[in-house]
C-alpha cells in the first residue's frame, strides 16, 4: 500500500534535524551498542551493526564515539546495561503505534512513554495489542531524482536479488524485501549504480493504514515528535496516512 515512504522519509527528516542538534549521537551510540551486543562487533558478519554504522557515519557521529559504542556492546568497555523493549499503543484516530526503546531503566521508560501517549491523545496498550497489524520487512527508499540509474535498471537489480516488491510513490522508489534479503538487495542496487539511499532498514510495515485529517492528524504528529524526542526511543512505527499538505504545514517535509 502507499505511504511507506511518507513515514520513512519523515523519520529521515527527523534524524537530520536531530543531527543538527547533536541529539542523534547518543541514540545512534545506543543502537550500535545493542547491535554489537546481539551480533558481535564485526560489521561484515553483523548486518544490524553494519546498518547502524552506516547511519551513524551518514550523520557525522565521530569515530571515537562509534568505537566506544562497539566496545561497550562487546564487553571490552564498561557501560550502561541497556535493554531493548517494544511498546505498543494507539494514537489519535485509532492509529496503531509501535515504539522501539533502548533503555537502562525500563520502569522509568515505561512511565515516561505512557505519559507521552496520554498527553497527546493516545493510550499505551498491552503487549500484542497492535503488533498483529505490522509485518517485519526490509524497506529501502530512494529518491528518484538522485537514484543514479533509470527505473528499469533499479527494478531489475532489486528483483534479481529477490526483492518482494518495487514500486514508485511520488518522487520515491520503495523496495520491500524479506528481512534476511535486505542486505543482498542493497548490494545488488549498489552494484547497479545506486549510490544514495534514503533508508535501508529492517522495519515494521503496517498491513493497513488509517487516514487522518485536521485536528487528529496534527495531534498524531505532535505525539510522534514527542516520542521521537525521548532519549530512549529509537524508532516509532505507525499505520497512519496523512495528506502531504498537512505534513508540510506541520513542518514534516512529507
Amino acid at each position: 500500500m502507499a505511504g511507506h515512504s511518507q513515514w520513512a522519509n519523515r523519520k529521515h527528516r527527523k534524524a537530520r534535524q536531530d543531527a543538527k542538534k547533536g541529539k542523534i549521537f547518543s541514540k545512534m551510540a545506543r543502537e550500535i551498542t545493542m547491535a554489537a551486543r546481539m551480533g558481535g562487533g564485526d560489521p561484515d558478519i553483523n548486518p544490524r551493526l553494519r546498518a547502524a554504522l552506516e547511519k551513524a557515519r551518514q550523520f557525522g557521529v565521530p569515530n571515537e564515539n562509534i568505537e566506544r559504542a562497539i566496545k561497550r556492546g562487546t564487553g571490552e568497555l564498561e557501560g550502561a546495561a541497556y535493554e531493548e523493549l517494544m511498546y505498543e499503543g494507539y494514537g489519535p484516530g485509532g492509529v496503531a503505534l509501535m515504539v522501539r526503546v533502548v533503555t537502562d531503566n525500563r520502569n522509568r521508560a515505561a512511565g515516561e512513554i505512557r505519559h507521552i501517549f496520554s498527553k497527546h491523545g493516545g493510550s499505551l496498550g498491552e503487549k500484542g495489542s497492535v503488533a498483529w497489524q505490522f509485518e517485519r520487512k526490509g524497506l529501502i527508499t530512494i529518491d528518484r531524482a538522485s537514484a543514479g540509474v533509470d527505473e528499469e535498471t533499479l527494478m531489475m537489480a532489486a528483483l534479481e536479488a529477490d526483492a518482494e516488491d518495487v514500486r514508485v510513490e511520488g518522487d520515491v522508489y520503495e523496495i520491500i524485501t524479506a528481512p534476511e534479503a535486505l542486505e543482498a538487495v542493497r548490494q545488488s542496487l549498489e552494484a547497479a549504480g545506486v549510490t544514495q539511499f534514503n533508508t535501508a532498514d529492517v522495519t515494521l510495515l503496517p498491513q493497513t493504514q488509517v487516514r487522518l485529517e485536521g485536528r487528529e492528524a496534527e495531534q498524531l504528529l505532535r505525539l510522534l515528535d514527542a516520542l521521537e524526542d525521548h532519549d530512549d526511543v529509537q524508532e516509532v512505527y505507525g499505520n497512519y496516512d496523512i495528506a502531504e499538505e498537512v505534513m508540510a504545514a506541520f513542518g514534516a517535509d512529507a
